[in-house]
């Protein structure tokens, strides 16, 4: 019977995913259907999405599903694949550092090999300092190293993404220095959100020391241009959540536009 990889194992796994000939492509999911699906059809890590993963239990994304239920669904994601889970954690549900390094313990818990923070605070909807995210990577760091697990964290920015008047010159100066002191705090990857321009894409991976990711939606150039940009990673947010309900829906209508029609089509006969 193969031995099973331990936590810091299946981080060591992931990081080293990053940086492979092959762009990590990342189909986020939000439950175990999905990650076992994702295993089976050989996906070398799986992914979550916090809106997706809020959808799928009632809620709007944005810290608006309880810690606890969010985490019960991490862990049985982990539990149910090998491979190596990153968890999407959005703020960390913490409101000051304390709350954070108590909720980093429990994410840690779960046995997830990396997580996405984000540099949002979901009170306001405004970015946060950069001091003060630049302290909380480095408490997340501090505390995966006190807990001897060798965490990926992929620090997110939001600076592509919130309504700005910066220019689009700006807003790339912005993300470079954002992104360069959170490498400096312990981050492991950059996620310069929402952002689709490919000279700009191209500055930030050469900006950056750390592997970059890449967020697919319309208009973001297509994969093999991000690999040959020098992009480390792909991933999709909810976007696999919304095209599979579309499908869904579309089913539903045509079963019920079916039935209504063969309906009145007996009541004529």
């Amino acid at each position: 019977m193969k031995k099973k990889s331990t936590q810091s194992e299946k981080a060591d796994l992931f990081k080293k995913l990053h940086y492979s000939k092959q762009m990590l492509v990342l189909p986020n999911i939000w439950d175990v259907t999905g990650a076992t699906l994702l295993e089976e059809t050989g996906y070398q890590a799986v992914a979550t999405a916090s809106a997706a993963i809020a959808r799928a239990n009632g809620y709007q994304d944005g810290e608006k599903m309880p810690f606890e239920q969010a985490l019960n669904v991490i862990t049985q994601i982990v539990n149910a694949v090998e491979v190596p889970v990153t968890a999407d954690i959005e703020s960390g549900y913490a409101a000051d550092l304390q709350g954070l390094k108590i909720d980093v313990r429990k994410i840690l818990a779960t046995g997830v090999a990396g997580i996405n923070i984000e540099d949002s605070d979901p009170k306001t909807n405004q970015l946060l300092p950069v001091d003060l995210q630049v302290e909380r990577i480095k408490l997340i760091r501090k505390v995966a190293d006190k807990a001897g697990i060798r965490l990926f964290i992929n620090a997110r920015t939001d600076v592509f993404l919130k309504p700005s008047t910066l220019t689009k010159d700006e807003k790339l100066k912005v993300a470079i220095e954002r992104g360069c002191a959170y490498m400096d705090a312990g981050a492991d990857g950059i996620y310069p959100i929402f952002v689709q321009d490919e000279t700009v894409i191209a500055t930030l991976v050469n900006e950056f020391s750390v592997p970059v990711n890449i967020l697919i939606t319309k208009g973001t150039p297509e994969l093999g241009t991000l690999q040959n940009l020098g992009v480390a990673r792909v991933s999709f947010g909810p976007n696999f959540q919304k095209a599979m309900l579309l499908a869904m829906k579309t089913s539903l209508k045509n079963v019920k536009d079916r039935f209504v029609h063969s309906h009145i089509t007996d009541m004529l006969v």
